[in-house]
């Protein structure tokens, strides 16, 4: 029974192949149906002039083409392009100016001496000028000149108001006044 069918399976199949292929070799006659595009639906595009604009085919062809490196058929990247530092111009060279020496007390001015106040913590320093005898405690001026920083067991620090550099003196016990 199996076989019968299959038989007859193919021979229907075989009836529509031959009907398919006579009608596709000898072609349907013509239906008179219009298609949908038709002669009244065409509209002509807005150009003004449709002359071939000749200048611009000469101008595209006169182009050259500039290859920028990179291989138009590879899918990798070229390497980047290196990058050049611009070398500074060079600077004039300026002679340095000699550091200024520092301050120092008036060359007949000496620190002969330190003590405490009694009643306070801050400590006095004791300088001579030939008979003069100054008495400043820090944060104290010295002949408009001069501000005392800082009085120590055997120097005196010392900054210079105009420049703001600073110095030390060191105790000097011969420089006592005459009694």
């Amino acid at each position: 029974m199996k076989q019968k069918t299959k038989l007859a399976m193919l021979f229907t199949l075989m009836l529509v192949a031959a009907g398919v292929f006579y009608f596709d070799a000898k072609g349907l006659p013509f239906s008179g149906k219009t298609s949908t595009f038709t002669a009244k639906n065409y509209a002509p595009l807005p150009v003004e002039n449709p002359e071939l604009r000749r200048w611009k085919i000469d101008a595209s062809r006169r182009t050259a083409y500039q290859s920028s490196g990179r291989d138009l058929f590879s899918a990798s990247l070229p390497p980047a392009p290196v990058q050049r530092k611009p070398e500074p111009a060079p600077t004039p060279v300026i002679p340095a100016t000699p550091e200024p020496p520092p301050p120092a007390l008036p060359a007949n001015m000496k620190f002969f001496g330190y003590g405490t106040v009694p009643n306070g913590t801050s400590k006095r320093a004791f300088l001579s000028d030939g008979e003069e005898v100054y008495i400043v405690g820090e944060g104290d001026t010295l002949l408009g000149r001069f501000r005392i920083v800082r009085i120590g067991n055997a120097s005196l620090e010392f900054e210079e108001l105009g420049s703001g550099r600073r110095n030390s003196a060191s105790l000097d016990e011969q420089a006592a006044p005459p009694a």
